[in-house]
């Protein structure tokens, strides 16, 4: 029986992507960039992806992948690279300003209410992240916050786990259940705790981590099935 679950933030009860493009369109608004296209947003997520792929491996602390995606970003589009710093800064608080559950997370949160301990497990930014969880309720909703800033380890470093198991306390590792969109970071840590998997894919993308997953659902709502 599971008895914890670890839900990751953004891609998998809240909606990032809606919160990435509004964020970063209204910045360019803010600094004078002119239009942001489709295409441009894309390339940005991208970029975004990989950087924050190599905090998990450890290659970058966070600092460096905060300013580093956007100097990236802007060099392949002709921008200002001296504005990176700045522009982050500005995206990072706009990023609080777009709080959209995906369907049925937050209903499937509160079914979960009093059945089992739910955490929120994040490497996002700790600002971002206690606004965010506020301004959409989930600081209510979730009996734990584990913020990797406030751990100091990232998902999916064994580390950052131990910290959790340290705070919820002793319980056996399969009825800890962990919920994401990410097979490098959610998915990766799960495996590497050796707790119960379940990969968020909505998009039904291939698994090519290599990774052995115990679950793998299209809806949030489905976690329900599982417990």
């Amino acid at each position: 029986m599971i008895k914890v679950v670890l839900w990751d933030i953004d891609g998998t009860l809240l909606d990032f992507l809606s919160a990435e493009k509004a964020a970063i369109r209204k910045c360019f608004s803010v600094f004078g960039l002119g239009e942001c296209s489709d295409e441009m947003l894309a390339d940005y997520s991208a970029v975004n992806i990989g950087y924050w792929q190599r905090l998990e491996r450890g290659e970058m602390t966070k600092p460096e992948i905060l300013r580093g995606r956007f100097e990236t970003f802007f060099s392949h589009w002709g921008l200002d690279v001296s504005l990176a710093e700045r522009f982050n800064e500005e995206y990072e608080m706009r990023l609080t300003d777009t709080v959209i559950f995906l369907p049925g997370a937050r209903e499937t949160v509160e079914a979960l209410r009093g059945r089992a301990v739910q955490c929120a497990v994040t490497n996002g930014t700790k600002r971002v992240q206690e606004l965010k969880l506020r301004r959409s309720g989930l600081d209510r909703l979730l009996d734990h916050v584990f913020i990797s800033e406030d751990l100091g380890a990232e998902k999916p470093g064994a580390a950052f786990f131990q910290r959790v198991f340290d705070t919820i306390g002793q319980i056996d590792s399969r009825q800890v259940l962990i919920v994401g969109d990410s097979l490098t970071s959610d998915m990766r840590g799960g495996v590497n705790a050796g707790i119960v998997t379940c990969w968020y894919n909505p998009l039904a993308k291939e698994n090519a981590s290599g990774l052995a997953l115990d679950h793998e659902i299209r809806a949030i709502p489905q976690v329900l099935d599982i417990m």
